[in-house]
Order: C-alpha cells, then sequence, then structure tokens
C-alpha cells in the first residue's frame, strides 16, 4: 500500500501536465466534501444507535463558570448517550470534545437546518461552512427555538450558506428579536430593548504558540472599554520607551497589555521610579517617600506576578555548576519553553521561583492503603503529562490519578490480596470526563511500561497512548462475526 501511494505521488509529480493537475486536485477536492457530507451522516446514525438511558446520561457541553451544561445541539435534537461519543472520537483520530462537537452540528443540521443539510448533501454548501452555521445556532444565547432555528436555515440557505460570520451573528440577533425570545434590560439597548447576540470575548489562542515564544490573544471590547484599553497601552508603551525601552511600538504595546495583567507590577515600577522617567534628576535628598518601601530588597512584599508555571530543563553537572539546556518544556499547554524567557520572567519584579528535586519517572513507589501520597502523585504528573486517554490533552496536573486495576477496599479485612494497589504501575493520570467514562463504560486500558498504555474500545479497537500522542493499533475494523 506504502509503494502504491509513493508511485502515485511520483507519478501526479512526473507525468501529469498543469491541466491535469487542475482536474485532479478538483477531483480530490470534490471527494474530500463528499468525504465530510458522509461524516456528517454517518456522525447522526451513530447518534441514532445511542440514545441515552436517561436525562442524566446525555452528553452535554460544560459551561466554564456555570452550573448549568447545554445539551449537543438544539431544542428539538435527539439526546446522545455520554460515553459513546469518546469511542467514536478515537477511531477518527480527534479528541472528545472534537467528536461531541461533529455529533452535535450533525444532529443540529439534520433536524433544525434541514435545507442547509440537504444543500451539504448535494454538494452545494461544503460541510465546514454548514458546521459553523450550525454552531452558532446550538450556542445562541437565549437559545433558538425549533422556528427561530428554521427561519435562520431558510435565510442561510437561501445564499448556498455564503454567509460571514458578522452576517450570521446578525441574523441570529434579527431572529432573536423577530421572535421575541427574550428581553434585556433597556438600557443594554436602547433602540429597541431586545437581547441581542453579544460579541464580547476575550480570548488566549493557547494552541497558537509562534516559535519565539508569543500567543496570540484576541479580544472584542464594548466601545468604551476598547478606547480606554487603546488609551492605556499608547500610555504604557511611551512609558516604556521613556524608560529606555528601544522595541518597536506593537511591541512596548504588547508589553504594556502584560503589565496591565499585573497591575501589581506597573505599581512596583512606578514606586520604583518615585514618580521619575529614565534621565530624571532625583529630587533633592535623594529617594522620594515610598521609593524604599518598594525597593526589591523588601522581602515582606507579595511577589507581583501571580502566574504559576510548571517548566521542565534538562541538567547536568559541571563540576560544581548545574548546566540547563537552552530548551525545555512548559506543562502549561505541552509547549516548547526557552532558557533565556524563564530568565528573563524570573528577573521581573520579585518572582518567586521554587525549584524541586528530580524525580525518577521510571521508578517504582508504591503506598499503603487507598489513598495517594503526594509524592507519587507527582511522579504520575511528570510521567503522564496529560490525561492518557486517546487523543486527550488534558494536563495531567489538574486530572484525577486513577487506579488503573480498581483498589479492593475490602481485601484486607477479608484476607485476600490487593489486586489494585496504590503503586506507581498502577496508576495513570485522567481526566474526569474520561475517568467517568472509564469507571462506568466497557473502555478498558493497561500499562504496558511506564507512560505508555494501551486501551480498548468497546466495539474492540485498540489504541496505544505514549507521550507522543495516540496511535491505533489495529487500523482496519475489527472482525465482528
Amino acid at each position: 500500500m506504502i509503494e502504491t501511494l509513493e508511485q502515485d505521488a511520483e507519478r501526479v509529480a512526473d507525468d501529469l501536465s498543469a491541466a491535469d493537475v487542475l482536474a485532479s486536485i478538483r477531483q480530490r477536492k470534490a471527494a474530500e466534501d463528499r468525504a465530510a457530507a458522509d461524516q456528517l451522516i454517518l456522525a447522526a446514525r451513530w447518534a441514532d444507535l445511542h440514545p441515552p438511558e436517561s436525562i442524566h446520561h446525555a452528553a452535554t457541553f460544560t459551561i466554564p463558570g456555570c452550573e448549568h451544561e447545554e445539551p449537543i445541539a438544539g431544542e428539538g435534537t435527539p439526546r446522545v448517550a455520554e460515553f459513546c461519543i469518546a469511542e467514536l472520537g478515537a477511531v477518527l483520530g480527534i479528541s472528545t470534545t472534537s467528536a461531541k462537537k461533529l455529533i452535535g452540528h450533525a444532529l443540529e443540521l439534520r433536524h433544525r437546518l434541514p435545507r442547509l443539510w440537504a444543500q451539504v448533501q448535494a454538494g452545494v454548501v461544503p460541510a465546514w461552512r454548514a458546521r459553523s452555521v450550525a454552531e452558532t445556532t446550538i450556542h445562541s444565547s437565549p437559545a433558538l427555538t425549533v422556528e427561530a432555528a428554521a427561519h435562520v436555515d431558510a435565510q442561510v440557505a437561501a445564499v448556498a450558506g455564503r454567509i460571514g460570520p458578522a452576517q450570521l451573528d446578525r441574523l441570529v440577533a434579527d431572529t432573536i428579536k423577530r421572535y421575541d425570545l427574550g428581553q434585556a434590560d433597556p438600557a443594554a439597548d436602547p433602540e429597541d430593548g431586545y437581547l441581542h447576540v453579544d460579541p464580547r470575548h476575550a480570548t488566549v489562542h493557547g494552541e497558537d504558540v509562534h516559535f519565539a515564544g508569543t500567543m496570540r490573544f484576541e479580544a472584542e471590547l464594548d466601545i468604551a472599554d476598547a478606547l480606554d484599553l487603546d488609551h492605556a497601552l499608547a500610555h504604557g508603551a511611551a512609558t516604556l520607551k521613556a524608560l529606555g525601552s528601544e522595541a518597536s511600538l506593537d511591541s512596548r504595546r504588547s508589553a504594556a497589555l502584560g503589565d496591565l495583567a499585573r497591575t501589581q507590577t506597573a505599581l512596583d515600577l512606578t514606586l520604583l521610579m518615585g514618580g521619575r522617567v529614565a534621565g530624571e534628576e532625583p529630587p533633592p535628598g535623594g529617594r522620594v517617600a515610598g521609593e524604599e518601601r518598594a525597593g526589591a530588597s523588601r522581602p515582606d512584599l507579595p511577589s507581583a506576578r501571580e502566574v504559576v508555571i510548571h517548566a521542565h530543563f534538562d541538567a547536568s553537572l559541571d563540576g560544581a555548576r548545574t548546566v540547563f539546556g537552552p530548551t525545555g518544556r512548559m506543562e502549561e499547554g505541552q509547549r516548547l519553553i526557552l532558557l533565556d524567557q524563564v530568565k528573563d520572567w524570573c528577573g521581573d519584579s520579585r518572582t518567586k521561583v521554587t525549584i524541586k528535586p528530580v524525580i525518577d519517572l521510571t521508578a517504582e513507589l508504591s503506598a499503603p492503603g487507598y489513598d495517594i501520597p503526594d509524592r507519587i502523585r507527582e511522579q504520575v504528573i511528570l510521567r503522564d503529562r496529560t490525561c492518557v486517554f486517546p487523543h486527550c490533552t488534558r494536563p495531567a496536573r489538574k486530572a484525577d490519578v486513577d487506579h488503573i486495576i480498581e483498589y479492593d477496599h475490602t481485601a484486607e479485612a477479608e484476607g485476600r490480596p490487593q489486586l489494585g494497589p496504590t503503586t506507581s504501575s498502577n496508576l495513570a493520570a485522567l481526566c474526569r470526563t474520561h475517568h467517568r467514562l472509564k469507571t462506568h463504560s466497557a473502555w478498558t486500558y493497561r500499562m504496558l511500561e511506564p507512560g505508555v498504555f494501551e486501551w480498548t474500545s468497546p466495539h474492540g479497537h485498540h489504541f496505544r497512548r505514549d507521550r507522543y500522542g495516540t496511535t491505533p493499533i489495529d487500523p482496519d475494523p475489527p472482525d465482528r462475526s
């Protein structure tokens, strides 16, 4: 099979004319669109095969900061069993959350946006465009009724799905007003008093990390807030320049935004300078009132930075000196980190630094009883890095530590050997979602070696999970005969 693919690649590279290349790539794009449409059909069928036993076992989306949960699709769509989604995601090579979105979009389109669904299946609208519409109608606030969703469907289908995000938001807002789905404080919308789609957000794109060690932050603000922020950044950038910074204006504005996030840092800087800028002569008598109080020599003052990171670097001994490697790994987001960055952070405004001793990740640690001591928990966190379920990337430091073989709480009292001891080889990091799935469904797993796991799904698919990711062990479907 590999040789055939390589031969096809050579044929594409060597034998096709320019016209042939255009025709072939067009055909492949059409096949890709058809496959994406088929995936939606199959995802909806998977949902049909797995209804929940009760409303408490239905798949939902957890809303950060809220006690309630949202169903995976809107009003009028069938519920889906909570634990069936993980297997579909594992087979597709995507996370459980991504699989949940796929199924939710399929149900939303089939049941609440049928015109758009038909256009997808007819090849008129690509699946990705229809899914973006479904994502909006599912999570509209307030929720769209079946009738309101049908109105959105009719409007979007009329333009064959060719609608941008801003137009779609406006359409949903108008639909909320048309169907009188909710009213807000008239002061929030003095023109008509109707609740509208609130586009405000502040989003850190944690997976989009530049090689230079930067991360993208995106926000949609109230006009007054945006103007105030712009003024604050302009002032902060000018202050940094006056203090001697030779960075570009954009870089100084970015740094000023970081200083706003660390209000105490900016305050410390002002106090340290006694309200002066670089090049300004100190007042008669030397320090101004408050300058000494803000000095870095006062260990009783709290650290300005409140951000906690966990960075890991390889190190070696050069005589009596410890030498760290130039690059390391930051647990938060599993990102590459530069030693020079850490040095800069540590040198800024009384940052607190804690260095922990090296832990042997291959050592077999054990403890009596069910409770997991901190030293073993830390070893598991460092060894596994993330939840060890296939394709899950939730950090191990925020996960549960699971007994792979269940701990027998009555073994000692009844004189039986403990089959699920609290030892390194019987513990793994699982996020709460996949911990519950392992406990209450037919998924099973075992540790092959420290940090390497083999999972078996309810339908007999096998996956190898290690610190480098997930690999399907049996890419062909298991024989169900």
